[in-house]
């Protein structure tokens, strides 16, 4: 483990133990099982005999996708990505979904496609699948739909174990739900023996960010008011977007009366 991995573990398990995360909240997250160091990308070639098979077991057999598919696989392009244009290759319906998801100016989908959830496709169909589509929106904080595109997906299940985890942990920590962003990103670090460095960095910003978050404090207002701007940005005005915004005006009104008060206090 690296010493920026064993710091930022000191520190999740320091900020979990003072108490910022109730008994009630802990049992509202699901406990993943340990891997310790376990978890890994996959070997290229084992990810390829993976996708050739999948290719196959698909029905493309034509000599133009096999070439293409070999072609891609010659590239220097990262696993995960020859994973999903492979899926691509092999599955229009899965290239119509992850180009929307990636198209900036496409409108940010209101839920998470059948095809994505089905459980009844293959663990490695759908969990490669699954992850490019929330990695596709999380790049454009999109971090609902992210999140539930991973349900049910385990680490084990895809090629790049550190995608998944660290786009799950940045959805969750922009979401405010720190419990499971902890937790994640101590998966991240703990268990996955080749992060990348840049993940272990960002997750080391995460972390520090969150040891500063006090509940109904100007920085709750904040971050309140950074999710409702994202929201509005992917034109998201609804009902959540409304209630966040009247949980900010109630309280910063009750923090101008604490005002009031104090200097009520003082002149008295």
């Amino acid at each position: 483990m690296t010493r920026c991995a064993a710091v930022v573990l000191t520190l999740c398990g320091a900020w979990l133990c003072t108490g910022q995360a109730t008994a009630d909240e802990a049992k509202k997250v699901p406990k993943e099982v340990a891997a310790f160091g376990t978890l890994r990308a996959t070997a290229p070639d084992v990810a390829r005999s993976q996708a050739e098979e999948w290719l196959k077991g698909a029905g493309k057999t034509d000599a133009a996708t096999q070439t293409a598919f070999a072609d891609l696989w010659k590239s220097d392009r990262s696993v995960l990505d020859k994973v999903t244009e492979t899926l691509c290759l092999g599955d229009p319906a899965a290239k119509k979904l992850l180009d929307e998801a990636r198209d900036s100016k496409s409108a940010a989908p209101t839920d998470v496609p059948a095809l994505v959830k089905d459980k009844k496709l293959s663990a490695f169909y759908r969990g490669n699948l699954a992850l490019a589509y929330a990695k596709a929106l999380s790049n454009r904080r999109i971090y609902e739909e992210a999140l539930e595109a991973l349900e049910g997906v385990k680490p084990e299940q895809v090629v790049d174990p550190a995608t998944l985890l660290f786009h799950k942990a940045v959805a969750e920590h922009a979401l405010m739900k720190a419990r499971e962003a902890s937790n994640t990103i101590v998966r991240l670090l703990d268990d996955v023996a080749d992060s990348p460095e840049r993940y272990k960095m960002v997750a080391a910003l995460m972390v520090f960010d969150m040891m500063t978050w006090k509940d109904k404090d100007l920085g709750s207002i904040a971050r309140k008011m950074d999710n409702i701007e994202r929201r509005l940005d992917l034109s998201r005005g609804g009902p959540k977007t409304q209630k966040l915004q009247k949980e900010v005006v109630a309280r910063l009104d009750e923090l101008i009366k604490e005002k009031e008060n104090q200097s009520k206090g003082c002149g008295s």
